[in-house]
C-alpha cells in the first residue's frame, strides 16, 4: 500500500537507514514529519546540519566537543587527570557522569571489537588510547568500563594485553551490572556502585 504513495515510500526508506530507529516506530516518526509545522521541520534540519559542521570528536579523548572550543573533560583542571575511564560510546560516558561519583578523564573508543561485523581494533580508537597513555605520564589508573557483552569483554581483554608490560593500574567495573546489559540502560545507582567497587582487571 505504501508503495502507491512514492513520496511516503521514499521517506520511510530514508528513515530505515537511521540506526536504532525501531521498525515499529517508523511510521510514527514519518507521521510526525508529515504533520509537524514546516518551520519546525526546517529548524530541525538546520540544527542537525549545524551540529554536523560544529561538533567534532576531541583529538585526545574522542568525546564530542564544539570545534574551536576546549574539551569539557580534557581541559578541566578540576578533574583527576591521573585516571582515565575507557568507554565504548558517549552514551556510556553520560551514564557514568549521571552518577556524579567519577571525576577523572575519559576515552571513547567509538565501539567495540566485533569480527562478525568486520570491526577490528584498528576501526576504533584503541591505537589513539595507547598513544595517549605513552604521552600522558601522569595517568596512573585505567578503568575499562566496557559493556559486559562478548564484544565489550573482548575489547577490554585486547587493551589489557597491550598494556600487560605497563606499570599502569588496570581495573574494570564490578560485576554488579548484569552480563549482556548496556550501561546506558542501567539506573545511576547501579552504575555508581559498579564504578565504586571496581576491581583489578
Amino acid at each position: 500500500m505504501i508503495e502507491k504513495v512514492p513520496a511516503l515510500a521514499q521517506l520511510c526508506k530514508e528513515l530505515q537507514r537511521v540506526p536504532y530507529l525501531a521498525s515499529k516506530n517508523l511510521y510514527r516518526v514519518a507521521t510526525y514529519f508529515l504533520t509537524e509545522k514546516p518551520e519546525r521541520i526546517a529548524q530541525l534540519c538546520k540544527t542537525i546540519l549545524a551540529a554536523q559542521q560544529t561538533i567534532i570528536a576531541c583529538p585526545i579523548c574522542c568525546v564530542w566537543k564544539e570545534r574551536n572550543q576546549p574539551c569539557v573533560f580534557c581541559d578541566d583542571a578540576k578533574r583527576d587527570h591521573t585516571i582515565i575511564c575507557v568507554v565504548e560510546t558517549w552514551q556510556e560516558l553520560i551514564a557514568i557522569e549521571k552518577t556524579e561519583g567519577y571525576k577523572g578523564l575519559y576515552h571513547v573508543l567509538g565501539g567495540a571489537i566485533c569480527p562478525l561485523e568486520g570491526i577490528g581494533a584498528d576501526d576504533i580508537s584503541i591505537k589513539l588510547l595507547l598513544q595517549r597513555l605513552e604521552q600522558k605520564n601522569e595517568c596512573k589508573e585505567l578503568i575499562l568500563a566496557m559493556n559486559q557483552t562478548p564484544e565489550g569483554e573482548a575489547t577490554a581483554a585486547f587493551i589489557a594485553r597491550k598494556l600487560k608490560d605497563s606499570s599502569l593500574k588496570i581495573s574494570c567495573l564490578a560485576r554488579g551490572i548484569p552480563v549482556g546489559s548496556q550501561l546506558e540502560m542501567m539506573d545511576k545507582l547501579t552504575v555508581y556502585k559498579a564504578l565504586s567497587e571496581r576491581r583489578p582487571f
